[in-house]
């Protein structure tokens, strides 16, 4: 998919920022009081220096204009302070809407849709690429608007002091926003092709390292760490870069602002010796002077801040370009559920983020499940289903079987919600696939680094230890956890260390039983398991059986078909009974 273009990412950061419009433009007030202070605190240096070193003003009588002065000290830097609160707020109540959209786009694409894509590359997204959104918010936007009242200020106060020193303003002030917009043109490109490669490097990085140990029984790690090197030099040259036209930009920038204050600082030094009569230059003082050279620096200070913070615009719209396109893409890929049988459309999907279950609850007291017409198609594939009317009753135990690619995972995921048909209609307990919610269990069991008891309140979070340990007994791991120092609170890592495979798949079987599901869906419960493991799983399904639970699990293992009411055939989509 091609990457937006920059005009629809600034009207989408123009979007975010109308919601916070008040945060932005009251950081703006307080950065226009700053400047206000500003011109006042540099006006009273020039009245303090005139009166007692021209005027010989006794020290009493310069006392309130110290005290003055203290006073617009203070003021600028409260004001400071103040717009800096009111910035970081607009910029946090952005990123945290950006992150709820991010996650209602990951929702509607669905557990399938996520899980294509790396994890590293979807955390950089949610961490880096909204966190860059940052600089834009709380520093470009309310500087735009300093970098026009507080230079007008100023020059208003300087033409009313000497109206060519203005002009000298006034004439070099252009300068600066020409070469930004140059500069930033360029900074777009290359903070956009950052984004990409960190985001590329992230998710490359992160696959080598799950699968090193694959990639050592291969002999292929060299090869893993020179791909890895290629793609590392390539994000240090871009970074290096970005950074270059950054550090370029601004030693230009601060140059030119140097020359014009330098400027103004000759004709007020020769003003003030007498050899310039044009204009007002015969009536400078000591006042006017220096009020004019102190507030020289201060004019172009806006102007400079707002060249170094543009950098932060060319970060946000390169930020924004990938999170646009990232959520245009799972907006292809959203799942829209299928209809009940009554006709009326489901809510949004919701099942848990983790492919061990989904949150508890309880199902209408309506018929079982049934697909009427039902075709469905992976992406730039045939379809896979054509037509397809299947019924299964309330409580049922029904197996999917039949051979690799069959369509049995995507049976499944049409039942969960994952994944939505083109045509016809499903039925699940009487609701749409995916409104309610269902115990899910997929090929590899799922853990989060952790406790033993926080893996299982995933999905049942308000669960006591008692019932946390009885869903263990049910699958057989209860011998294991007392013998941990810890029991149930005993530590877990997310790729499962310490447990062999049947246990880190029995520990997501727990989750079924502690959460009482109606709806329990298995894609190959006992793939991969020794002899015991899979004994002891069996047997833990039985009992979901037992309780009354509907359960549909697609398996090629003999032993567990014992399990099922009703046994289906499915081969390249076609289904029948076994």
């Amino acid at each position: 998919m091609p990457a937006p273009e920059p005009r629809a990412v600034r009207r989408w950061l123009s979007e975010l920022a109308q919601g916070q419009r008040r945060w932005i433009q009251g950081a703006a007030l307080a950065g226009t009081l700053s400047g206000v202070a500003a011109i006042v605190q540099m006006v009273l240096i020039g009245l303090i220096a005139h009166r007692g070193l021209v005027q010989d003003a006794p020290p009493n009588a310069l006392i309130p204009l110290f005290l003055g002065l203290t006073v617009a000290v203070i003021a600028r830097s409260a004001c400071q302070g103040l717009q800096t609160q009111l910035a970081a707020r607009a910029s946090e109540r952005v990123k945290r809407s950006v992150r709820r959209r991010l996650h209602q786009h990951w929702r509607q694409a669905g557990p399938r849709a996520v899980g294509d894509e790396s994890a590293a590359v979807l955390s950089r997204e949610w961490i880096d690429h909204v966190d860059a959104l940052h600089g834009y918010f709380a520093r470009f936007l309310p500087q735009m608007i300093l970098a026009t009242l507080v230079p007008l200020m100023i020059l208003a106060v300087v033409f009313w002091l000497d109206w060519l020193a203005g002009i000298f303003l006034v004439l070099s002030a252009p300068l600066i926003p020409l070469f930004m917009a140059l500069v930033g043109m360029g900074a777009e490109r290359l903070n956009q092709q950052h984004f990409e490669t960190i985001s590329r490097l992230s998710g490359q990085f992160l696959d080598k390292v799950r699968g090193l140990t694959t990639l050592q029984l291969f002999g292929q790690t060299e090869a893993a760490a020179r791909l890895i090197e290629q793609r590392s030099e390539r994000y240090r040259a871009v970074t290096l870069k970005t950074l270059r036209v950054a550090f370029l930009s601004s030693a230009v920038l601060e140059f030119f602002a140097s020359v014009a204050i330098a400027v103004i600082a000759i004709y007020i030094g020769f003003g003030l010796l007498g050899y310039i009569e044009f204009g007002p230059a015969p009536g400078l003082t000591l006042f006017s002077g220096l009020t004019v050279l102190l507030l020289a620096p201060e004019f172009f200070q806006p102007l400079r801040v707002l060249s170094q913070h543009y950098h932060d615009r060319a970060a946000a719209l390169g930020a924004g370009a990938e999170l646009m396109l990232r959520m245009d893409e799972l907006d292809q890929r959203a799942v829209t559920p299928a209809q009940s049988h009554s006709g009326a459309r489901s809510q949004t999907p919701s099942s848990d983020p983790s492919p061990g279950g989904s949150a508890t609850g309880e199902a209408d007291d309506a018929p079982g499940i049934a697909l009427q017409g039902v075709w469905f198609a992976h992406p730039g594939a045939e379809p896979l289903f054509r037509s397809l009317t299947l019924s299964f009753r309330r409580g049922e135990a029904v197996a999917l079987t039949g051979p690799s690619g069959g369509g049995k995972s995507t049976l499944l995921q049409l039942l969960a919600g994952f994944v939505a048909p083109s045509r016809g209609q499903i039925s699940v307990l009487g609701r749409a696939p995916g409104s309610f919610r269902f115990g899910w269990l997929g090929q590899r069991g799922f853990l989060v680094h952790g406790t033993w008891a926080d893996n299982l309140r995933l999905t049942t979070p308000e669960a006591s230890d008692v019932a946390i340990e009885s869903a263990l007994e049910r699958v057989g791991l209860a011998e294991l956890v007392h013998g941990r120092p810890d029991g149930i609170h005993s530590a877990v890592t997310d790729d499962g260390r310490g447990l062999s495979g049947g246990q880190a798949r029995r520990l997501s079987l727990a989750r079924l039983f502690l959460a009482d599901y109606d709806l329990i869906l298995l894609d190959e419960p006992t793939a991969g398991l020794d002899a015991d493991s899979e004994i002891i799983v069996i047997d833990a399904l039985h009992k979901l059986c037992d309780a009354g639970k509907t359960l549909v699990f697609a398996t090629h293992q003999q032993a567990l078909l014992t399990l099922a009411d009703r046994i289906l055939s499915i081969d390249r989509g076609e289904v029948q009974d076994a």
